[in-house]
């Protein structure tokens, strides 16, 4: 009889840093994809927005279970529970998580509502994006720059765990 290929702690470990990469991966695209757009079609600004938001529902908030559902079984199978990476990293899923629900989605909704007003007042002109928008996005940046930063984090802290 031959040993199996991987165990299951191995093949979850794979999910789990899988669900990382694909949840987290496109945002830290954002500042490029948003900067590329806007100069090319400042129009395409609500459909850029309109993409984050289903990203944030889809990918990251999908992602994020896959994350503590994955995580819970490393955890439990390892005995780890104890340990410092582990409290860390439950407790970074559900900071982004909270945030995201919180913050990060709603204030999409609206920039992209914002944006719609701001090019439809623009009529065929020059489009100029209100004040109130720039708050909005001003916001998103902070709070997702502060997001990356903490999912950085918790990658290097997972990564040098003892």
């Amino acid at each position: 009889m031959t040993a199996p290929l991987a165990s299951a702690y191995d093949v979850v470990l794979g999910v789990h840093i899988l669900a990382v990469v694909i949840a987290f991966g496109v945002t830290f695209a954002y500042p490029i994809i948003f900067a590329v757009g806007a100069r090319i079609d400042p129009r395409s600004v609500p459909t850029l927005h309109r993409i984050e938001l289903a990203t944030e529902r889809i990918l990251v908030s999908g992602g994020l279970v896959l994350v503590l559902g994955a995580g819970i079984f490393l955890a439990s199978d390892g005995h780890h529970w104890s340990e410092f990476f582990v409290q860390w990293g439950i407790g970074a899923v559900v900071v982004i998580g909270a945030v995201v629900g919180a913050v990060m989605i709603p204030a999409t909704k609206r920039a992209a509502e914002l944006a719609d007003r701001d090019i439809a007042a623009a009529r065929d002109g020059e489009i100029e994006m209100s004040g109130e928008y720039q708050a909005v996005v001003r916001r998103l940046n902070v709070v997702g720059s502060a997001l990356s930063l903490l999912v950085v984090a918790t990658v290097f802290i997972m990564a040098i765990k003892p």
